[in-house]
């Protein structure tokens, strides 16, 4: 009896050696890949062996012994949602270290500072990385959806939704593979909201605007005007002069955001005399929208101007500009710098 005892005994333990040998050698074996990667997407709220069962629909990955092993190493709670890129090489062992790590594939997308509303759809709806949830919404109805989620307004229009143009912060925002293009416009939303709030509240005092949308509008203007870091505290200088003397802002950039798809590169003469809400030289005051998405330092100026005495300026031909005080030395400076007719 006590012989039979001990036969158990080593068969039980020799029993466990090979299952834990078997065991050892599937975590460390190399998922047998049909391509050089694979995309694993792990949905919200998914267990350990939901996790599993996820990963063997994409890779020849056994999901019953994904599970033992990830119990044996006490990770089988710790599973994070997203995006994962499993490249050829991986074992089981790197499958389940990068699913609790939470190593997900990012994706990123650049909007630089200038764009329009327009051009950021664009690029979001270009983005093979992106779900497309917003294609075909209307910017009226996209806005009504994200004002509505986030829970936010501006002080030009909390009874209706505003126009998106100006409302989204220019950055590279990174995201994992499949993220819905509402949670990148989401962000940008809530960054611009943030980065507008916070100068606002460090403005200079005496500004002539009527509240933060205004202020978002000047920097779109001064996000236009001018490529100079320099030069944008003095841009904004110039316009806020201008709006406190009831001067026209005459600026084209408005102009030609007003064109829109009639815009071919060249503005004319007709064109600055076509009055409607976006011509700076027909209309007293700020446009009724942004024209663009100003990045910080824009939004920087338009609230910290410089303190000047110009009102004009023009452009020298190199990328920077001639700001002057008066009629007489604009006209100089025009003569110079466009007409190519002073010293």
């Amino acid at each position: 009896m006590f012989r039979l005892f001990k036969t158990l005994i080593f068969l039980g333990i020799l029993s466990i050696g090979t299952i834990g040998a078997a065991l050892y050698w599937y975590a460390n074996r190399q998922i047998p890949l049909s391509s050089p990667s694979v995309d694993l997407i792990i949905a919200p709220g998914s267990s350990m062996r939901g996790a599993a069962r996820q990963s063997a629909l994409v890779m020849p990955v056994h999901a019953d012994l994904l599970v033992v092993l990830a119990r044996l190493l006490s990770r089988d709670t710790r599973i994070k949602a997203g995006s994962y890129e499993i490249e050829r090489g991986t074992t089981p062992l790197m499958l389940l270290d990068k699913l609790t790590r939470g190593d997900v594939a990012q994706q990123e997308l650049t909007i630089p500072e200038g764009w329009t509303f327009r051009q950021f759809r664009q690029a979001l709806d270009a983005h093979p990385a992106v779900g497309h949830a917003t294609t075909g919404l209307t910017d009226a109805a996209l806005m009504a959806e994200i004002v509505r989620i986030e829970g936010t307004g501006n002080s030009r229009s909390d009874s209706g939704v505003q126009s998106p143009e100006g409302l989204f912060f220019p950055d590279t925002y990174l995201f994992a593979k499949g993220a819905r293009d509402y949670e990148v416009l989401r962000r940008a939303y809530r960054a611009m909201h943030r980065h507008l709030g916070a100068e606002w509240e460090r403005r200079n005092p005496g500004l002539p605007y009527r509240g933060p949308y205004e202020a978002l509008i000047m920097a779109s203007i001064v996000e236009k005007e001018t490529g100079q870091a320099r030069e944008r505290p003095l841009i904004a200088g110039v316009f806020v002069n201008r709006l406190r003397r009831g001067m026209l802002l005459q600026t084209d950039p408005t102009v030609i955001y007003g064109l829109g798809d009639r815009f071919d590169g060249n503005l004319r003469k007709r064109d600055l005399q076509d009055d409607h809400p976006y011509n700076t030289y027909t209309r007293t005051g700020l446009p009724p929208t942004p024209i663009a998405m100003p990045g910080l330092a824009a939004i920087q100026a338009a609230l910290s101007p410089a303190r000047t005495d110009a009102v004009y300026f023009v452009a020298r031909g190199d990328g920077t500009h001639e700001f002057t005080a008066t009629l007489e030395a604009h006209n100089r400076a025009v003569n110079k710098f466009q007409r190519k007719k002073g010293g």
